[in-house]
């Protein structure tokens, strides 16, 4: 896996998510995958998919007559790239107010609340090391 994920669009992560979830995956397979989601064709769904591939997210291996994709890139770390990338676009780098906005935005249950009260202290008490 790469050391940093590169940027995706949203239609590339609705791509890579099928890809992740099966952990390999032909271009039948994603189309077949991302059916019932999306209005796509499959053309469009090959061309998402070299252009994942481009990026370095992707990687294939030819099976046959088909490409066989596998990610090159981890999911968690791309999922924590991308909202970094996001905070520091949006809210200038700054969790406070983009929570604030979240959570004021929202219908969360008491569930999800406490959920998140539970991550904010766990996080306090097991800070972040240094890399």
């Amino acid at each position: 896996m790469s050391a940093e994920p590169p940027r995706i669009s949203d239609a590339e992560w609705t791509v890579m998510r099928a890809i992740w979830g099966r952990g390999e995956a032909s271009a039948t397979e994603v189309v077949e995958t991302l059916e019932g989601q999306t209005s796509w064709s499959p053309r469009t769904v090959r061309t998402l998919l070299g252009r994942l591939v481009k990026k370095g997210a992707l990687g294939f291996r030819e099976q046959g007559r088909e490409y066989v994709y596998q990610p090159l890139i981890d999911e968690r770390s791309t999922e924590l790239e991308a909202s970094r990338s996001f905070l520091d676009r949006v809210f200038d780098g700054k969790l406070a107010p983009f929570l604030a906005t979240f959570v004021e935005s929202g219908n969360y249950s008491a569930d999800d609340i406490a959920a998140l009260k539970r991550i904010v202290e766990e996080s306090e008490s097991n800070p972040p090391t240094a890399s």
